[in-house]
């Protein structure tokens, strides 16, 4: 076994960067666009291809042992009456865990179960959040300022998007008249 070397990551609270700034994806519509139900809004916005959220990974092993963690700022906006959100995924490796840190912003994790059963946890500035094994989950900026979170997970858990990608989440987060409500996705395909 290599022998890895103890290390920092610092969190510039500023701007919401990171030192060292490890692997930085960046997902704009145009990676998401059929995520949305309001395929009229996507059009509308395809061509400006707004930045939703922005991922730092920090360089770790990503095997058995090792802790992976990343920031995540998801920006805030909307689609149609969708707020902007993350991909949403399960673990590859079913049966592991996640804990999100909040820095900054106001949102929800959407989280939902082999079984079809979902969850939702309100998350602001202060909040860690636990997600247990068996679930996919997916955060919803549902604030007017970036929404700033860190995840701590397994090394070896990798992430399996496929799955949310061809059949969505149960269930939708939306603005409707000024309110956030939860709603059932008419397009889930369970």
């Amino acid at each position: 076994m290599e022998i890895f070397k103890p290390q920092n990551s610092i969190i510039n609270f500023d701007d919401f960067s990171l030192t060292p700034k490890g692997d930085l994806i960046k997902r704009r519509l145009k990676d998401m666009s059929f995520m949305y139900q309001n395929q009229e809004a996507v059009k509308k916005l395809i061509d400006e291809n707004p930045l939703i959220y922005e991922f730092y990974n920090v360089e770790i092993p990503e095997e058995k042992g090792h802790l992976q963690h990343c920031l995540t700022v998801l920006y805030p906006g909307k689609i149609g009456k969708e707020y902007y959100m993350t991909k949403g995924h399960f673990h590859s490796i079913k049966n592991t865990a996640e804990v999100y840190i909040t820095f900054s912003g106001e949102g929800r994790i959407l989280m939902q179960n082999t079984d079809d059963e979902t969850e939702i946890l309100k998350i602001n500035k202060g909040v860690m959040s636990y997600i247990p094994p068996y679930y996919a989950h997916r955060t919803i900026n549902v604030g007017k300022e970036p929404l700033v979170f860190c995840g701590v997970y397994p090394g070896d858990a990798g992430h399996e998007y496929g799955i949310i990608e061809k059949k969505g989440m149960a269930e939708l987060i939306v603005e409707e008249n000024d309110e956030i409500k939860i709603i059932d996705n008419p397009e889930y395909k369970n």
